[in-house]
C-alpha cells in the first residue's frame, strides 16, 4: 500500500467518523463542505454514510442534493438513497430511484428489495408490490429470507392472506422473524387458529412472537388465552407488559390492569408513554383519583413529557374522577393539543353539567383550526342534553353533516333521542327514530323509554318496549320500567299482566350494576345483593341502621316504583 493511498483511506475513515457524530444540521453542512473540498462527495463509501446521516436528521433534501451531484453512485449509495426515501415517507421517490438504478444497469442487492417492499406498503398499491416481487425473483432473491419476509408483510398489509401464506410456505429457509411476521398477518385478520398453529410449530420463539399472540387473543376478548401465554413467557419486554395491561383495560378488567402494572414495576421494567396512558385510563374508569394522582406524579418523576397521549389520558382521568379543575389545569398546561385532548376536555365539561363551557370549548377548538370528529359531537350533544338546550342540540346535530361532512352514527341519534325525550318532545323523538338511516338498537329505544318514564307517556313507552322485546328479549329492566309507569297511574291490571309475562318467561335481573370506591389505594367493588366483600356483614348491618334512621326521620318510600 502506497503512503498516498494509506493517507487517503485514513482521511475517509476520519470523515466517516465525523459524519456519524453529526447531531445537528449545521454540523452536517460543515462536513459536506469538507467533502466537496476533498472530492469525497464522489466517494461511494462516504456518500453512503452522508445520506444515512441526512435521513437520521430528517433532511432528505440534503441527501437528494448530494446524490444528484454524484457522477457514478454504486449499489450501496442507491440502497442508502432508497432507504432514506422510505424512512422519510417518500415511497414514490424510492421507486423512481430504483428505476434510475435499473437504467444505470446497476444490479440490486437483497437490501434494495427489502426497502422497495416497504415503499410498496406505504404506497398502498398492490400492483407495485407484485412488480417488485417479480423483479426480486428475476434477480435471484426468490429464496432470500429477508426479502421474502418483507413480501409476506407486504401481502399481509394489503389483505392478501393467501398470497402472504404462499410466499411463506414456499420459503426454503425461515428464520424467527419470518415465522413472527406470518403469525402477525394471521393475528391482524383475527385468524387465531392459524396463528396458534404456526406458533406451536415454530422451532424457536422470540418475544415478539409471544407478544403478537397475546395481542391477537386480546383483540378477540379471549382474556384466558392471553393470560395463559403471558404467564408462560420465558422473557417479557415492555411491549409484553403493556399488551397485557391493555388487554385487561380493553375488556373492562381495570383492577387486573393495575395489578399487572404493579407487577411490572416490581420486576424492574420501566413503562413507556403507551403504558402510562393505558394505566391512567384504567384509573379513570375505576374512579381511582388518589391512585391516578400517584401515577401522574410517578410519570413526572420518571421524566415523561406531558405529550398528547399522556395529557389526554390525564384530562379524562381527572374529569371522570370528579376533579374537573385539575383536568382543566392539565389541558391548559399542554403545549400541543391534538383532537383527543380537545375531545377529552369537552367530554369532561359535558359530563359535569358545564354545558355552556363545553360549547365554548368546542368553539375555541374550531378557532384553533382543529377539525372535530364524531366523538366530539357525542360530547357536544351530551352537553346540550344535560342543560336542556334543545334548539342548540338540533343545530349542532345538523351541522355535523352540513358543515363538517360527518355522517351521524347511532350514538349521535341516541344523544338526540335522549335530548328530545328529556325535554318532553316525545313525538319528535319517535319521528327521529323512525327516520334513522340505520336500524335503531336497544340504546335508542331505551333512551326513548326513559323519556316516556320521565313524562309519563304510556303510549309511546309501549311502542319502545315492543321493540325492545325483540332486540333484548331476556332483559327484565325494560319490563320493570314499564311496570313502574303503570303503577304510578294505578293501572294495576297491566302491572299484573306484565308480572305474569315476566314470570312465564323466567325473567330476573341476572347482571346487577356494580360500582367502585377507592380507599387507602385499594379498589373496592360492590354490586346489588352481593356478599362477596370481606366486610359485607358490617356493610349490610349499617344499611339496616340507615334504613331505620330514615324511617324515624319521616322518610316515606315512593310506592310508584315496583320492585321484583
Amino acid at each position: 500500500m502506497t503512503p498516498i493511498y494509506a493517507k487517503t483511506i485514513k482521511n475517509f475513515n476520519h470523515l466517516a467518523q465525523q459524519i456519524k457524530k453529526c447531531s445537528m444540521v449545521k454540523e452536517l453542512e460543515s462536513v459536506y463542505a469538507s467533502m466537496i473540498k476533498t472530492n469525497a462527495n464522489q466517494d461511494c463509501f462516504s456518500m453512503n454514510q452522508f445520506i444515512t446521516a441526512c435521513s437520521i436528521l430528517h433532511r432528505i433534501d440534503y441527501a437528494v442534493l448530494a446524490f444528484t451531484h454524484m457522477q457514478e453512485p454504486n449499489v450501496f449509495v442507491y440502497n442508502a438513497m432508497i432507504k432514506a426515501f422510505v424512512q422519510s415517507y417518500y415511497p414514490v421517490q424510492a421507486l423512481d430511484c430504483y428505476l434510475d438504478m435499473s437504467r444505470a444497469q446497476i444490479c440490486p442487492t437483497s437490501f434494495t428489495f427489502s426497502s422497495l417492499v416497504k415503499a410498496c406498503s406505504l404506497v398502498s398499491q398492490l400492483g407495485f408490490g407484485e412488480s417488485v416481487h417479480g423483479h426480486s425473483w428475476r434477480h435471484g432473491f426468490d429464496s432470500h429470507v429477508f426479502v421474502q419476509t418483507a413480501l409476506v408483510d407486504l401481502y399481509g398489509n394489503a389483505g392478501k392472506i393467501v398470497e402472504a401464506r404462499r410466499v411463506f410456505d414456499e420459503m426454503l429457509e425461515r428464520d424467527v422473524f419470518a415465522w413472527t411476521t406470518m403469525i402477525s398477518v394471521h393475528v391482524r385478520t383475527g385468524d387465531m387458529g392459524s396463528a396458534r398453529q404456526l406458533f406451536d410449530e415454530m422451532p424457536e420463539r422470540n418475544t415478539p412472537s409471544w407478544n403478537a399472540m397475546i395481542d391477537g387473543y386480546s383483540r378477540l376478548r379471549d382474556i384466558e388465552s392471553a393470560e395463559f401465554l403471558f404467564n408462560q413467557m420465558p422473557n417479557r419486554d415492555i411491549i409484553s407488559w403493556t399488551t397485557m395491561i391493555a388487554c385487561y383495560s380493553q375488556n373492562k378488567q381495570y383492577r387486573e390492569a393495575l395489578a399487572v402494572f404493579n407487577e411490572m414495576q416490581t420486576n424492574g421494567v420501566s413503562p413507556d408513554e403507551v403504558t402510562m396512558s393505558t394505566v391512567i385510563s384504567a384509573c379513570a374508569h375505576l374512579g381511582a383519583l388518589e391512585l391516578g394522582k400517584e401515577i401522574h406524579l410517578y410519570a413526572m418523576e420518571m421524566g415523561f413529557d406531558l405529550d398528547v397521549y399522556i395529557g389526554s389520558a390525564l384530562i379524562d382521568m381527572y374529569a371522570k374522577c370528579g376533579s374537573l379543575d385539575q383536568s382543566l389545569v392539565v389541558f391548559f398546561k399542554l403545549q400541543k393539543k391534538n383532537l383527543f385532548c380537545w375531545n377529552s376536555i369537552i367530554e369532561g365539561l359535558a359530563a359535569h353539567g358545564s354545558a355552556e363551557e363545553a360549547l365554548a370549548m368546542f368553539n375555541k377548538m374550531e378557532r384553533e383550526k382543529i377539525n372535530p370528529n364524531g366523538v366530539t359531537f357525542i360530547s357536544v350533544l351530551s352537553a346540550c342534553t344535560h342543560a336542556g338546550l334543545v334548539e342548540e342540540g338540533r343545530e349542532r346535530f345538523l351541522s355535523m353533516s352540513r358543515d363538517f361532512s360527518i355522517p351521524p352514527e347511532i350514538e349521535h341519534y341516541g344523544c338526540m333521542v335522549d335530548l328530545l325525550g328529556k325535554a318532553g318532545l316525545l313525538e319528535d323523538a319517535l319521528e327521529l327514530v323512525r327516520s334513522m338511516r340505520m336500524e335503531p338498537n336497544s340504546v335508542i329505544w331505551g333512551a326513548l323509554l326513559g323519556g316516556c318514564k320521565l313524562h309519563r307517556n304510556l303510549e309511546i313507552a309501549q311502542v319502545a318496549v315492543n321493540e325492545l322485546k325483540v332486540l333484548e328479549p331476556n332483559n327484565s329492566g325494560y319490563y320493570t320500567l314499564l311496570v313502574n309507569m303503570y303503577a304510578e297511574v294505578n293501572r294495576w291490571g297491566e302491572v299484573a299482566n306484565i308480572r305474569a309475562t315476566m314470570k312465564e318467561l323466567g325473567m330476573e335481573k341476572t347482571c346487577p350494576g356494580s360500582s367502585w370506591i377507592e380507599m387507602d389505594r385499594k379498589i373496592h367493588q360492590f354490586a346489588a345483593s352481593d356478599k362477596s366483600h370481606l366486610d359485607s356483614d358490617a356493610i349490610y348491618t349499617l344499611l339496616v341502621e340507615l334504613d331505620w334512621q330514615m324511617k324515624l326521620s319521616g322518610h316515606v318510600p315512593e310506592l310508584g316504583s315496583v320492585s321484583f
